[in-house]
Order: C-alpha cells, then sequence, then structure tokens
C-alpha cells in the first residue's frame, strides 16, 4: 500500500459515512410514513392502493408477510422467464434476437428475482432493449426492495413488543419503490451520462476500424460443419475486418439501479470494465459508492428504529472495520504483483511510468486501488458488478472477495440482505456471550430463546450447505469438470467461486469457468433461489417471534451491545462461524495456488 491507495481507500470510506447518516434519516422516515416526501405523494400511494385492492392499513404477521413475499417473486420470475422465451416476437428488439434457451431462461430469471444478477450470457449478444428494461430494470428494483422491506420487517420485531405483526409487504414494497430507490436511481443515471454512459435506443452501429486485419478460419457449410478438401484437411478462407459492431441501448438506466440496488447484472459482457458502463475514474467512484451507500444506511436505520443510534452505529463500525482490512489487503496483495516475474528481473513496482503490480486484467484508467476498491465493495455487498477480471487476480487478491462472500454477505451486503444476515449473526453473538457468563441472552430488549436460535442455525448453516455440496457434485462429474479452463486448484478456486456466488446472491464470477450449460443453469439457479428465500423466510419467522415478545428492561447484567466488546464479538463471531466452515476448500484452492505461485510454479 503506497500514500495514493490509502488515500484514495480512506477518502471513500470517508465520503460514504458522511452521506449514509442524512440517508438513513430519510429511509427512516419514509418507512414510517413520516417523511414530507411520502405525504406529498400520499393521494398517488393511495390510488396505487386502491387499484390493486389493497388495504394499507392492515398489517400482516409474519407467515401472511413471508407468503406474500415469495408469491410476489415466483410471479416476477415466471414473467421475466416468459418474457426472454418469446422476446423474438416482442418490439424493442432491433438486432432481432431468438428466444433463450430453456435453462438459460431460468437461470436469468432466478438470478434477476433473487437479486443475484447471475450472468452467463452476453448480454449485448443475446437480450433485446425491451427485456433489459421490461425485465432485467424492473426486477432490479424490486428484487432490491424485497430485500430492502424484509430488514425492515426484521427491526420492527426488535421495535415492537407484545404485537403479531410486522407490518404490509405493499406498503413498504410500494414506499422503498417509490420514494427510495426510483429517486436515487434518476440522480445516479443523470451523473454516470454526464460522464459519458450511453442512454438511447439506436440500433447496434458499424464503424471502420482503425487499423484493418486478415485472418484464416475453416470454412464452414450450411449446418456449420467444417468443409474439407479431397486429403481430409479443412480449406481455410481468409476474412478481412474492415468493420466492428457497437453496441448501443438504455445503458445508464439500468446502470444506476444495478448498483443502488447491489444487483450488479451489466447491460454489457464486460460489465463495470466497458466504457459505456463506467467510462471514467469519477463514474468508477460513484458506482463503488451507488453499492455501499444503502447499506451502509440501514444499519443506522436499525438504531432509529429500535431508538438506540448506538446500536446501529456498532453494527455499522463491525463492517467499516471489516471493509477497511479486506481493502488493505486486495490492494496490498494486487500490488505486490507476482514473485515469478520479479525472479525474471522483471520490475513491477509503481512508479510515474507505471502503476506496478498485477495489471493483468484491470483497466488502466481505474488502476489497482479503485479496482481493489470496487472488487471489495461488489463482493462485501452482494453486487457482483465487475470493473477488473476476478480470475485474474493474485491467488490471495481471489481469496478475499471469494472469502467475502462466503461470510454470508454481511459485510455490509445486498440492500437489506446484508442488514438482516448482519443482526443473524449479532443474534448468535449474544448467544453466545449469554452461554459464557451464564445468563439468557439478550439484544435490543428482547430474549433470545431457542426458537430464535432455531432460525438462526438455518439461515448459518444453508447457505454453505449449497456451496459446499453442489461444488461437490460440479467436481465430481464429467458435466462439472467440462467448464473448468484451468485445471488444478484454480479451476477448483473457479468451481467454488461459483457456486459460492449463485448461493450467496453474489453474481460476480472469476469468468475462467464455462458456466453457460444445463449443468450449471440449473445448479446455480436452484443455489440462487433457496440461498435467497431459504433465508428469508426464517429471518421473517425470526422478526414474528420478536415482535411478540415483552420488551426487557435494561439492569446492570445486561450485556451492552453497542460498545468496543461488542464490536470485537460481532467482529469475531462474523470471521469464526462464516469463514471456518469453508478453510479446507480454500485451502485446496487459493491456499494451494498462492503455495504455487511463490514457489515459482
Amino acid at each position: 500500500m503506497n500514500s495514493n491507495n490509502i488515500l484514495q481507500s480512506a477518502l471513500f470510506i470517508v465520503v460514504l459515512l458522511a452521506c449514509a447518516v442524512p440517508v438513513s434519516k430519510y429511509l427512516t422516515h419514509v418507512m414510517d410514513g413520516t417523511s414530507r416526501v411520502v405525504r406529498l405523494f400520499s393521494p398517488v400511494e393511495r390510488l396505487l392502493y386502491r387499484i390493486a385492492g389493497v388495504d394499507p392499513q392492515a398489517e400482516m404477521g409474519w407467515k401472511h408477510y413471508a407468503i406474500v413475499t415469495i408469491a410476489f417473486n415466483v410471479l416476477g420470475t415466471v414473467f421475466l422467464y416468459v418474457l426472454l422465451r418469446v422476446q423474438a416476437f416482442l418490439p424493442g428488439n432491433p438486432q432481432a434476437f431468438t428466444a433463450m434457451t430453456v435453462d438459460g431462461a431460468f437461470n436469468t430469471a432466478v438470478s434477476f428475482v433473487t437479486n443475484t444478477n447471475w450472468q452467463d450470457y452476453t448480454p449485448e449478444q443475446a437480450v433485446s432493449y425491451l427485456a433489459q428494461m421490461l425485465g432485467f430494470t424492473v426486477q432490479n428494483f424490486l428484487s432490491a426492495a424485497t430485500g430492502i422491506v424484509v430488514v425492515i420487517a426484521l427491526i420492527r420485531g426488535f421495535a415492537r413488543h407484545t404485537t403479531k405483526t410486522i407490518g404490509n409487504f405493499w406498503v413498504d414494497i410500494t414506499r422503498v419503490t417509490m420514494y427510495v430507490l426510483i429517486p436515487m436511481a434518476a440522480i445516479v443515471a443523470a451523473l454516470l451520462m454526464s460522464q459519458g454512459v450511453i442512454q438511447n435506443f439506436k440500433a447496434y452501429e458499424d464503424v471502420p476500424v482503425l487499423q484493418q486485419t486478415t485472418y484464416s478460419a475453416p470454412k464452414t457449410d450450411a449446418q456449420g460443419n467444417p468443409v474439407k478438401d479431397a486429403k481430409g484437411n479443412p480449406v481455410m478462407v481468409d476474412t478481412k475486418v474492415e468493420k466492428q459492431t457497437i453496441a448501443m441501448g438504455p445503458v445508464a438506466s439500468q446502470e444506476a439501479i444495478k448498483m443502488l440496488g447491489t444487483n450488479g447484472g451489466g447491460f454489457f459482457n464486460a460489465n463495470s470494465a466497458h466504457p459505456y458502463e463506467n467510462p471514467t475514474p469519477f463514474s468508477n467512484f460513484l458506482q463503488i459508492f451507488a453499492i455501499l451507500i444503502i447499506p451502509a444506511a440501514l444499519a443506522l436505520v436499525f438504531g432509529n428504529m429500535v431508538l438506540d443510534r448506538k446500536q446501529g452505529v456498532a453494527v455499522l463500525a463491525v463492517m467499516t472495520i471489516a471493509f477497511a482490512v479486506c481493502v488493505v489487503g486486495e490492494i496490498s496483495a494486487e500490488q505486490a504483483g507476482n514473485p515469478v516475474f520479479t525472479s525474471l528481473n522483471v520490475d513491477q513496482s509503481a512508479s510515474a511510468l507505471q502503476a506496478g503490480g498485477n495489471m493483468e486484467g484491470k483497466e488502466t484508467r481505474f488502476g489497482i486501488a479503485q479496482s481493489g476498491i470496487f472488487t471489495v465493495a461488489t463482493t462485501a455487498a452482494s453486487c457482483g458488478a465487475v470493473d477488473n477480471t476476478h480470475d485474474s487476480l493474485t491467488p490471495l487478491g481471489g481469496l478475499i472477495p471469494m472469502l467475502l462472500i462466503q461470510l454470508g454477505e454481511v459485510i455490509f451486503g445486498g440492500v437489506g440482505s446484508g442488514m438482516y444476515g448482519m443482526l443473524v449473526f449479532a443474534l448468535l453473538a449474544v448467544f453466545v456471550a449469554g452461554l459464557m457468563i451464564g445468563r439468557t441472552p439478550e439484544y435490543v430488549g428482547k430474549k433470545i430463546e431457542s426458537y430464535e436460535m432455531k432460525m438462526v442455525s438455518i439461515v448459518i448453516l444453508l447457505t454453505p450447505l449449497l456451496v459446499l455440496v453442489l461444488t461437490s457434485i460440479a467436481v465430481l462429474t464429467d458435466a462439472g469438470k467440462a467448464g473448468i479452463a484451468n485445471p488444478g486448484p484454480h479451476g477448483f478456486s473457479e468451481i467454488l467461486y461459483a457456486f459460492s456466488s449463485a448461493a450467496n446472491n453474489n453474481g460476480s464470477a472469476f469468468a475462467g469457468l464455462s458456466v453457460n450449460t444445463p449443468f450449471y443453469n440449473w445448479l446455480t439457479g436452484i443455489a440462487m433461489w433457496f440461498g435467497r428465500f431459504g433465508t428469508i423466510v426464517p429471518v421473517l419467522a425470526i422478526a414474528g417471534s420478536l415482535a411478540s415478545k415483552k420488551k426487557i428492561a435494561v439492569t446492570s447484567g445486561t450485556m451492552p451491545t453497542h460498545g468496543p466488546l461488542f464490536v470485537v464479538l460481532l467482529f469475531g463471531t462474523v470471521l469464526l462461524v462464516g469463514a471456518l466452515t469453508y478453510v479446507p476448500a480454500l485451502a485446496l484452492g487459493p491456499g494451494v495456488e498462492h503455495l504455487m505461485m511463490i514457489s515459482g510454479h
């Protein structure tokens, strides 16, 4: 880490925390209905409820809330699946893209509905403008809103007492979408367009190349089979490249909500490394900020809603400390470069003439510092957007984003999902502390009993079960191994990363694994669905249980959950419980690869 890297990292964290305070206040007022914006647009809101036949005054118990949440997202999955299957017959398709395959459409629909945005296809070569906007962009809003309303329901469980309800799903998702996500996305989209991110509905444009080239390739017949001469040798034909097709489209609008909603699905295959999605260092900074601002603010919303701001500050402190440590580790690993090059007398030190370190797979306009911050932010926050190729990271540089995903996406995490995941770890932390001191565990005035701990166990154990079992299946079957481009420990890391990303709803990939196959489409789709809704249901069950309990008065024997001791306890719980499950698998992948690199292999 040099002074430039430290300055960029510190500046970003300071700006993020400073902006999280006003955003958290706005979010709190929106969700309790006291915001001036809510009062101003209340006639529109009431009209929407009337059209939908929703009684905004009728609140739901946790089971009702869970059923409505899942039904709403099942409907979204079916709609998006059908849209991708029939896009060839719909308008808004100037490139005349055909329908996705059955397994591809299933995987993509589940991906966007679960806030994962796992993309194993090339968007600019497979998806129409209409599907991008009506399908992907809409789900970017709704999947993000789903995560936020679930954590708000959980926070109400802490804030309320002796009640059987945790809110109204339809009111919550309407307010989050109307008053939070749409206006924030409009602001971010405008800023991105000011930096050169495109926003249009033009057909793709052909432009002359700067330097014409000619290459030879095997000739094929109408069926795509290679043509051979009398001796059985393939017939080669010369092809001159005189033009390049440049993709167009409504990029800025999708880019804004993909970041704010921690979705991550790019309009282009290169994602945020593409100059039309992320053209300048400022747009890169803005996108990292957009990824983390709502998750950071939600930690403070928790403190506001339970009427104890220190509780939210403690959670935010754990997230920030873990994030800063990972940024330092990531940038340091990439700045150190590859020792094999050093042995060949290749200078990898940073200077005025070169970035230094490991620049493979990175954009020179961002460099190692902004690439490193982006890598940590996108995997800490369940976003999945990338501005560099994770497959090209050093072994330790690749270990950090993989571990952040495997921790359960709670270091900031996805919008909503990161906060309810962290609160689950907080319940576990106070339970462990209660066992050590011989007291009934309490958190924010609520007793934590056997029912809550059973639900906590499901949340914490479900994703490791999905990741490790599905990874084992992939490495033991021919269909799973067929996608590996790099045999050995790196190939294993690619598979482990893929299922970690899917089950934890991140969506990023090492990019060296060919996953656009029925095998990976079905398995990652299953991992994404159960990784999302298999945790949402027990989280809502915890909310319902807590809401029905009485508030306990703070006594001299109550363990403080807002001071430095609790910050350390919570950080340790996340690290030990979240990471130890994966240690053997990580040792076989990034661990072995790092040892091979430093030994010169």
